[in-house]
């Protein structure tokens, strides 16, 4: 990304001392923290009065500050945390403030603080995060394990919020530990699942984005399409994207655990009797969050639906049994990754 102005402030310029139109300007830099060095975006303020190059940037006390935590959520996301805002997510879930959220967990009261704003965490607080943002029950436990620090009344709001996450997100966590259980032997990134582990976020936006862009689609188109998807970006990107691991069947790649996959919360499927058939019918879900798919994962998407958009299931079959992929592998056996740099017409 170029430099870019962002806006115009009439103030005055502690550089030329005079009081004019300072650009706002944003552009990506480098840092290294801890060891790493990571791209972040970084804003300031530029002085077009001053005629040294050298000295016609400043950056206000409140944007350093904001510009440091965008170079440390970029460090976050580089390394596999939480970013700021993921964090505070997980303590919105719950109804939850900043010290609220360290008493349950039986750390030190500024410690949330800290992690949302200054502070990288280490990966044991890190999973402790995740386990609670994914799992009430989780959040339950230790919230009875550290119940005298709150009040009575507290303890009760907290309790109530619990519940009602258990409510709304409990069958989702239940739907996606039965699919992760199809995936303990994947735990490790490997030519089988494209050196990408399990990522059901990511997999559940793909199906809804896909099912938003094509009428009519149904479980067997959808399950090639996934191959192809990520076979596409291991191909340009040496990695898959979603972690799915699959199997030389008769019609082609199907994903291990693939009716696993169409009974997760967030894959909104329609159940259609023809004959003595059951017909999956794949539907958008208006709810999804797209973000978990980048730029570069939406253009290989959009690849994909560009070239399948108008296939039968039965045409994208015959196609899917023409790739080295699959007539390089016996039925059952895995598919394995490497295979995909042969795949046709992309």
């Amino acid at each position: 990304m170029q430099d870019y102005l962002v806006r115009r402030i009439l103030m005055d310029c502690p550089l030329c001392e005079k009081e004019h139109e300072i650009e706002e300007r944003k552009r990506i830099s480098a840092i290294t923290i801890k060891g790493e060095e990571v791209e972040y975006e970084e804003c300031y303020y530029f002085c077009n009065h001053m005629k040294d190059e050298d000295e016609n940037e400043f950056v206000p006390a409140k944007i350093l500050d904001e510009n440091m935590k965008n170079a440390r959520n970029a460090y976050k996301v580089k390394k596999g945390l939480l970013t700021s805002e993921e964090i505070i997510k997980v303590r919105e879930q719950y109804g939850l403030s900043q010290s609220d959220l360290s008493n349950l967990l039986g750390w030190g009261e500024v410690t949330i603080s800290r992690y949302e704003s200054k502070a990288i965490q280490d990966e044991a607080y890190d999973n402790i995060l995740r386990l609670i943002s994914d799992n009430p029950m989780k959040t339950y436990e230790y919230l009875n394990k550290n119940k005298d620090k709150f009040s009575e009344s507290k303890f009760l709001i907290i309790k109530d919020k619990i519940n009602k996450n258990l409510l709304q997100y409990g069958k989702e966590y239940l739907k996606r530990q039965i699919l992760e259980s199809e995936y303990l032997n994947y735990i490790e990134p490997s030519d089988f699942n494209g050196y990408k582990t399990l990522d059901i976020d990511k997999l559940e936006s793909i199906v809804s984005y896909f099912a938003k862009r094509i009428n009519n689609l149904y479980k067997v188109k959808l399950m090639k399409m996934l191959w192809y998807s990520d076979a596409l970006s291991y191909k340009l990107q040496g990695k898959a994207m979603t972690g799915l691991v699959y199997c030389h069947e008769d019609l082609g790649a199907l994903p291990k655990g693939h009716y696993k996959i169409l009974e997760l919360e967030n894959i909104n499927v329609q159940k259609e009797e023809d004959y003595d058939n059951t017909r999956y019918h794949i539907l958008p879900n208006n709810n999804i969050d797209f973000s978990f798919i980048d730029a570069h994962e939406m253009d290989i998407l959009d690849q994909i639906i560009n070239k399948f958009r108008n296939y039968k299931a039965s045409d994208i079959v015959d196609y899917m049994h023409h790739e080295i992929a699959y007539l390089e592998t016996i039925d059952g056996q895995e598919i394995p990754f490497s295979l995909a740099k042969e795949i046709k017409d992309f």
